[in-house]
Formats: C-alpha cells, structure tokens, sequence
C-alpha cells in the first residue's frame, strides 16, 4: 500500500489517513552508506525511542515487535514487513501492522538519492485499530505519531 518501490505515490488510500513526509538527510556516499545501512536494520525506529526485537537487516516477511513507551506507558506494536526495496539509488522497507498494533496500516521508510543529497521519505497509511482501548484513543495516537514522525526525519542526520 506504501509502495516503496515507487518514486510518486499514487493515492490509493482505501480509507487510511495518508502521510508523506522527507528531509534531507546530508550529502555523499559517506551519508548514502550509512543511512542505507541504518534504514535497513531499524535505525529509523531505535533512533526515533522505539524498540525493536530485531538487529537484523529486515527481510520481507519478517515478523518484529516494536515497543514504545509513552509517559509511564509502555505499547506493544507488532508489524510484518511486507516489501523491501534495494535499488541503485532508493532502498527501504515498508511494515503492516498486526493485531494488537495500537493503529492499522502500512508504514514505510525509504532512503534515496537526488545527485549528491540523500533524503529519507516516510510514507505512512493509518486508521484506527479495530480493538479498545486503542480504537477510542486513536485521536491521540495522531497526535504520537505526527510527534514519531518528525522524530523519523532527524534519525539518519
């Protein structure tokens, strides 16, 4: 649904909340190596508060659990990694979540390559979970992602 293989995303949101977001992230190979690295085993997430059950480089099919603690809270978020892309000059990944993930949809992080500047895009598809007592705090669970994902644009600075 995030398509990270693709370069514009065509709206077909399906009764999501759609967001696409990038940031530069710097400039050269030293950077592009990096952030790819980073990217592919999770960086985004761990660098942005998260938890991830998995050092791995992702592969698609994978099966991780993201923790994230909130004030004195902590939320379990179980995702499937649905697509990997590994291109010349885009690489990433995209996740679904899982039952028991406090939100449904599909979340994406993709490194790529404009000349000598590398950017990291985060595309994400939510709506709320089917299961309380997320379904009834899904109003503010926007507002926790909206504060993850400017988090995600400085994880690869």
């Amino acid at each position: 649904m995030t398509n990270p293989e693709l370069r514009e995303w065509p709206a077909n949101d399906h009764g999501y909340r759609r967001s696409e977001v990038s940031a530069l992230v710097g400039r050269g190979d030293t950077v592009w190596e990096r952030a790819i690295s980073d990217v592919l085993r999770w960086g985004v997430k761990t660098a942005s508060g998260f938890a991830v059950d998995s050092t791995e480089p992702v592969s698609q099919g994978d099966r991780v659990v993201v923790t994230a603690r909130l004030l004195r809270m902590t939320v379990i978020e179980p995702v499937e990694v649905v697509a990997v892309v590994t291109e010349f000059d885009r690489v990433g990944f995209a996740y679904r979540t899982m039952p028991g993930h406090p939100v449904s949809g599909e979340e994406a992080f993709i490194v790529h390559r404009r000349e000598d500047e590398v950017h990291l895009t985060v595309r994400s598809l939510t709506r709320p979970a089917p299961q309380q007592p997320w379904r009834a705090l899904y109003p503010l669970l926007l507002i926790a992602q909206r504060i993850a994902r400017r988090r995600y644009l400085r994880s690869l600075r």
